[in-house]
């Protein structure tokens, strides 16, 4: 039975979790966000919140640039490892023998291995509680367009999407969606 509480309950799981990279000064990380949105279409604007303790917060407030990536099952091991080291410590991207380019509109790491990216460039930065929100103009874009139907839906059996659900632990979109159509037209009948 569902109770009221005081404590904080989270639960926006499972969900995609994009690899935020970031460069500044020659030095770039990878951390994994399981708390990012696209904000708005027109102009293209995307956020992600990132705990002001993270070496990626420091990369992203000095440069003013970050890239937001999404990889497939068989790269879901990035988002693992990125999401429990250090940059500060180590280099994730040598450490998990990365492939990538740099950005063409800002400096920050493209993984080779991303079927989405977006190239980001902050316009605003805000704390909220225990993070601080950046906010990114969406100043480049790259899509994997054999990984995609027509209509911009995945090709299932072609992309499987690792979902985080927590605790580090993964489910996967994939195969086949079952599409559920809850609108019911009553007034044909």
């Amino acid at each position: 039975m569902r109770k009221w509480t005081e404590k904080t309950v989270m639960h926006s799981y499972p969900g995609m979790v994009a690899l935020v990279t970031a460069e500044c000064n020659g030095k770039m990380n990878i951390m994994a966000a399981g708390w990012h949105s696209y904000i708005s279409y027109e102009p293209p604007i995307y956020g992600v919140a990132i705990a002001k303790e993270r070496y990626t917060h420091h990369l992203v407030e000095k440069s003013g640039e970050f890239a937001i990536n999404f990889v497939p099952e068989a790269y879901a091991h990035y988002i693992q490892f990125s999401g429990t080291k250090s940059g500060s410590q180590t280099d994730k991207l040598s450490e998990l023998d990365a492939p990538y380019k740099k950005g063409r509109t800002i400096g920050a790491p493209i993984l080779d291995h991303a079927y989405i990216a977006y190239e980001c460039k902050v316009m605003d930065q805000r704390t909220y509680g225990d993070h601080d929100w950046f906010v990114g103009e969406m100043t480049g874009f790259y899509k994997d367009d054999e990984l995609f139907q027509e209509s911009g839906l995945p090709q299932w059996e072609k992309l499987s999407i690792p979902l985080y659900v927590g605790r580090s632990q993964y489910m996967m979109a994939g195969k086949k969606a079952h599409v559920l159509n809850l609108y019911h037209d009553n007034s044909a009948k």
